[in-house]
């Protein structure tokens, strides 16, 4: 990076941060293959468990709204990111074991992302899912000590009524952001799904489509992941200064 004139933070450019490569193991014997970014010289403020979009349609950990969340984030706003392919999926990262399970068979993927973080002793960790992430947030993130759940377009179309409803009474935080745009939910019809739980934060996004394509969006993005997991980090900067 420059180090006389404070760099854009924009695109994929990654801030510093340590990166490691690591390996999750999951009840039923797979390995699967993932990445843990936490700040360089901060203490971690909360951790982020980040569940891929659909890996039959092109999801993978590297889906770039996670892979921008954990190159800027562990930098400006102190929060670790924990990336994985969940099962049968490849990316630039790897490939995990198995085969994609419809979200059922993923129960066990995302318990094992769970234990890593309960044995490194990563501190309140947050469930942020994407498209098809959002669904196994829904259908297990109840099951795990987790402060809530961060749904990025959540289609609704696996995750159950009844699993939506479970919801309804729960301590721990739901936020949905609904894509003006979506081609799944979009606003209206998410208030109307999302009635059993009255206690979800629904953010509606003016011009937001589901794969949140573009600087801006990815920006809106990261803001309302920050401005429920470390409010005090906002705003964001635009520009790294290196401090």
């Amino acid at each position: 990076m420059n180090t006389t004139e404070p760099d854009e933070i924009r695109g994929g450019i990654e801030l510093p941060a340590t990166r490691e490569h690591i390996e999750l193991h999951t009840s039923d014997g797979l390995t699967l293959v993932g990445e843990l970014a936490t700040p360089v010289s901060r203490p971690i403020v909360a951790t982020l468990v980040t569940l891929h979009p659909l890996p039959t349609h092109g999801g993978f950990m590297d889906s770039h709204v996670l892979r921008k969340a954990a190159g800027r984030l562990p930098a400006l706003a102190g929060l670790a990111v924990l990336r994985f392919n969940t099962r049968g999926t490849s990316s630039p990262h790897g490939q995990s074991e198995g085969e994609f399970g419809d979200g059922i068979a993923e129960r066990a993927d995302v318990a094992a992302a769970m234990e890593f973080v309960k044995v490194r002793n990563l501190p309140a960790p947050w469930l942020v899912g994407w498209s098809f992430g959002t669904e196994l947030a829904i259908k297990y993130g109840r099951e795990h000590p987790i402060r809530g759940a961060i749904l990025l377009s959540p289609p609704l179309h696996r995750a159950t009524d009844a699993e939506l409803a479970a919801w309804a009474g729960d301590t721990r935080q739901l936020v949905a952001v609904i894509p003006e745009h979506d081609d799944y939910l979009r606003p209206e019809e998410a208030r109307r799904r999302f009635a059993s739980v009255p206690e979800v934060r629904l953010i509606a996004v003016d011009g937001g489509k589901h794969l949140w394509v573009g600087e801006h969006q990815t920006r809106r993005i990261l803001d309302e992941i920050v401005a429920v997991t470390n409010p005090s980090a906002l705003p964001l900067p635009t520009r790294w200064t290196g401090r």
